[in-house]
């Protein structure tokens, strides 16, 4: 039995299987091999398609599959991570709206310093 960790970045995609009785790691991966894209449509923007991050995502496993040579169905647990402060809009049937709006996105700094300031001033 196996074990599958994912990292959900933005510059790859990570999977790993580790064997659930040992604790020892089966196969390490990333995909893509060269660093996703981060759109920046308007200054301080920053996105990314969460379909691409499906993509990679079913790539990243198939190519750990692959690599250790174990079958999905041996997989028994799914640990996730993914990258910190970031939104994926979606509609009422769970379907991605726009881009995502990722962590080093800054278009709102000025926003938040005027509030700040506006609060410390109360």
């Amino acid at each position: 039995m196996y074990s599958l960790g994912l990292d959900i970045g933005s510059s790859s995609i990570k999977a790993a299987l580790v064997a659930i009785d040992s604790g020892m790691a089966i196969a390490a991966v990333k995909y893509p091999d060269s660093e996703m894209r981060i759109d920046s449509p308007k200054k301080n923007w920053a996105e990314q398609s969460p379909e691409d991050w499906w993509s990679h995502t079913q790539h990243a496993i198939e190519l750990a599959l692959k690599t250790s040579g174990i079958s999905a169905s041996e997989i028994k647990s799914i640990g996730i991570s993914y990258q910190m402060h970031g939104l994926v809009a979606i509609d009422k049937n769970g379907d991605v709206v726009r881009p995502a709006i990722i962590w080093c996105d800054s278009r709102a700094i000025e926003s938040g310093d005027s509030l700040s300031a506006k609060m410390n001033e109360a």
